[in-house]
């Protein structure tokens, strides 16, 4: 059993992330004991607040081992906290900020076979969900017959297997795994994808996906900050102006807003929370109680953007 809101630890396992506003939110504090905190009074307080999903990944620096120390230290059994990780990509920041390269893409069996041995030696019983970080048609991965295989064994060990989808192509990416069939049964138990106001291309495949029995989970939500106040781009003012007016009328905060949007999709399971604060976590909370209406979501049509446009878009983004 999963919460409709879930937390993911990309922006809370390491220094340097692409969200608006992530150095401020970090107070640019990025020793490990001190992020570590952190983390963990973010999970304190979404664990209070009933949240029962918990996102990870081996190339989120330590989000994982700082999850891991607070399943430890709250003594919570594993099957009341469902926690999903994914493989495919090294994190090569070194703990900085400011990196050439923050993470290194490598689906093959070699990486899949080494990832999974460590996650599971991090999280132990508590890994329910292992997905492939950012299946994407070009690597490959979904036509690989030797990770195929392995993706069907973790499964048989009664792992739930997933893959997450990014770029302009997630529609098509998605739409290939629901091909992929091991022993007369299809692989991928849960597909984790972008959806967003301004990016709402997957919606159909999503749905698609949803009917075929495959849970959802959306990312990005908040289009890394794009849908927040933090979003000052004099080019995305118009769009601002939008979404502060449909908040007001819905009496609560552009956070909240966009995640209400995602959470009224009836194709959706979990979407994911990415907040690195707790003021932050308590604001996108707030989401839950939007009174969401059929005029709100009319007028929030308006400001979507083509897949080419926000992916390149996202790519100009900052690390800090």
């Amino acid at each position: 059993m999963v919460s409709r809101l879930g937390l993911g630890l990309a922006a809370l396992g390491r220094p340097g992330y692409i969200n608006l506003g992530h150095a401020t939110d970090l107070q640019q504090q990025y020793d490990i004991a001190t992020m570590q905190e952190r983390t963990h009074a973010v999970l304190d307080s979404a664990w209070a607040a009933g949240v029962r999903y918990f996102d990870v990944a081996r190339s989120y620096g330590r989000a994982e081992y700082f999850l891991s120390t607070w399943l430890s230290s709250q003594r919570i059994a594993p099957p009341a906290v469902p926690v999903g990780s994914k493989w495919g990509y090294t994190y090569t920041a070194g703990w900085q900020v400011v990196a050439e390269k923050h993470e290194v893409k490598d689906h093959s069996l070699g990486m899949l076979l080494r990832q999974f041995a460590e996650s599971r030696g991090l999280l132990g019983d508590y890994l329910d969900l292992y997905q492939i970080h950012s299946a994407t048609l070009d690597s490959g991965v979904l036509d690989d017959r030797a990770v195929i295989d392995e993706l069907a064994r973790v499964r048989g060990t009664g792992v739930a297997i997933g893959l997450t989808l990014s770029g302009p192509r997630q529609a098509e990416t998605l739409r290939r795994a629901m091909e992929v069939i091991v022993d007369g049964v299809p692989l991928f138990d849960c597909v984790q994808a972008t959806w967003n106001l301004l990016e709402p291309s997957a919606g159909a495949a999503l749905q698609a996906a949803h009917a075929a029995g495959m849970g959802v989970i959306i990312k990005e939500a908040l289009a890394n900050g794009r849908l927040t106040g933090r979003n000052r781009d004099p080019a995305f003012a118009t769009k601002r102006t939008i979404l502060e007016r449909v908040a007001a009328h819905l009496r609560t905060n552009l956070d909240a807003l966009a995640l209400s949007a995602v959470l009224a999709e009836p194709w959706v399971d979990v979407v994911l929370s990415g907040a690195a604060t707790v003021a932050h976590l308590r604001s996108n909370l707030d989401a839950l109680e939007v009174p969401w209406d059929a005029p709100a979501a009319e007028i929030l049509r308006t400001i979507g953007e083509t897949a080419d446009e926000y992916w390149t878009t996202r790519s100009r983004l900052s690390w800090n």
